[in-house]
């Protein structure tokens, strides 16, 4: 587990201290206790704090105010809700709805270990400290083609409401990406996204998996444990692959759409389910209901509000704003990137790209590892991607002829450890060019002075300087 910081705002002494101990002992540290008129003040120092567990109060500011200050502050920072049901009784609307998770006293290890693995979850979809994500989550939906902007607007759309959400498109065109920017934008996005494969996982294990089970409800089954559905309370539930789920789950998940609550393996009590479902899928499900491997029910329920993601080869004019975007990707983790000429980038948009978005990145991730430093030319590229017809095309393509650097000039250079005389290093460089030039066009000087893109009388100037001629020849002007 990751060392998280924790505010503990709490006017009781003896129950701060307790909640302290029980934080430090599951290695969320360090703690930061404090009560309700000084908790502003032990930030002073500046450390950074990626949870907050709110108390209660005894006088002063109220929890819904310090609530409040915390969200003014960080408006991601998750806050855990602790309250006497027997003093306090319910929370409020607001005070639930701000807060990523409500215990109950007294504490019991059950359901502090619960209120946890949510805020793990939750930070699953921040950045590792815990911190505000920012938009680099969804960069795959970089692109300025018609099918990209309609996916863009489309999510504008929906995200304000609650209604469900399909994502339909083929695997690897960022179906989890649109369902991470469909929270991002909600109003459940302090809640957490919980992604559940459902192809990816038995279907006798996929019951457990989303409804949680007791102890004891099967073999195996040695302690309680959540599923996803109570994970994803208040927040967003992302099933992929949904058209692989079975007939039989699908049964059980219509009737929790319907009536949304659902009980436990193993349990007859029932628990209210406050998610939003967002459903993806690479099956034609239409297709499926009328072979019988989908419920048409269960369909029209999930299909609220349809999304289509374009595969790459329908949006290929946004493959080199993809490209850099992974690229800059890279540089951002520290990493070099490679560079690719037009010649590479004509052959890379010749291809139908069947992976999608999720192939295109994993090529980028293997040249960076091949040519790290270096550029990468058509027959760099793994076969697949050289497109036919394009391997008797010169390596540099003409448009790029007025900008070569001649040999000399490529790569990094380095300073010598002793220093250098750097006006002589220009001097013998610019001799070593202009040498080279008058060679390449039999000195003819206005040939030269074309290659060096300078004027003929000012090449005169500079040969004059340097003493230039060839043994029994007189240069052509």
């Amino acid at each position: 587990m990751t060392i998280t910081s924790v505010l503990i705002i709490e006017d009781d002494p003896e129950l701060r201290q307790k909640v302290v101990t029980v934080m430090e002992f599951l290695d969320y540290s360090p703690t930061y206790p404090c009560n309700f008129a000084n908790w502003e003040a032990s930030l002073k120092g500046g450390a950074p704090v990626h949870v907050a567990l709110l108390g209660s109060s005894r006088g002063g500011k109220s929890q819904g105010e310090v609530l409040k200050a915390l969200k003014a502050m960080d408006p991601y920072l998750p806050v855990l809700l602790v309250i006497d049901p027997d003093s306090q009784g319910k929370p409020s609307a607001e005070l639930e709805s701000g807060t990523l998770s409500i215990l109950e006293l007294p504490l019991r290890y059950k359901q502090v270990a619960q209120a946890l693995e949510k805020l793990e979850i939750y930070r699953q979809t921040r950045h590792e400290d815990g911190s505000r994500r920012s938009m680099e989550l969804f960069r795959s939906l970089v692109g300025s083609s018609k099918g990209i902007q309609r996916v863009r607007k489309m999510i504008e759309m929906v995200a304000s409401s609650d209604v469900n959400v399909l994502i339909m498109g083929e695997s690897g065109t960022g179906k989890e990406v649109v369902a991470r920017h469909i929270h991002y934008h909600s109003k459940r996005r302090n809640k957490p996204f919980v992604p559940l494969n459902c192809g990816a996982i038995p279907s006798d294990l996929l019951e457990s998996e989303l409804f949680g089970h007791e102890r004891g409800a099967f073999t195996g089954a040695i302690t309680a444990r959540q599923g996803r559905f109570e994970m994803a309370e208040g927040g967003t539930l992302f099933l992929d692959e949904i058209g692989d789920m079975s007939l039989p789950m699908q049964v059980k998940l219509l009737r929790v759409l319907q009536e949304r609550t659902f009980e436990r393996v193993g349990s007859n009590k029932s628990i209210a389910a406050n998610v939003r479902i967002i459903a993806a899928t690479h099956v034609n499900l239409e297709e499926a209901i009328e072979k019988g491997r989908f419920r048409e029910d269960l369909y029209y329920r999930l299909n609220v509000f349809p999304i289509e993601t374009p595969p790459l080869r329908d949006r290929i004019e946004d493959l080199s704003l993809l490209i850099n975007d992974l690229m800059e990707r890279l540089r951002h983790e520290g990493r070099s990137a490679p560079r690719l000429t037009s010649l590479a980038m004509d052959s890379l948009a010749r291809y139908a790209w069947p992976g999608n978005v999720r192939e295109l990145a994993n090529l980028i991730e293997r040249l960076a590892i091949l040519y790290p430093r270096g550029n990468v030319d058509f027959s760099d590229l793994p076969e697949r991607y050289q497109a036919e017809g394009l391997a008797e095309v010169a390596p540099v393509p003409p448009r790029q002829e007025e900008h070569e650097f001649p040999e000399v000039m490529m790569g990094s250079p380095r300073l010598p450890r002793g220093g250098i005389d750097l006006k002589e290093h220009l001097n013998s460089l610019e001799y070593t060019l202009i040498k080279q030039a008058l060679d390449e066009t039999d000195w003819v000087v206005a040939h030269a002075a074309k290659r060096l893109k300078m004027g003929r009388t000012t090449l005169v100037e500079k040969m004059r300087k340097f003493g230039f001629h060839r043994a029994g020849d007189t240069p052509t002007i």
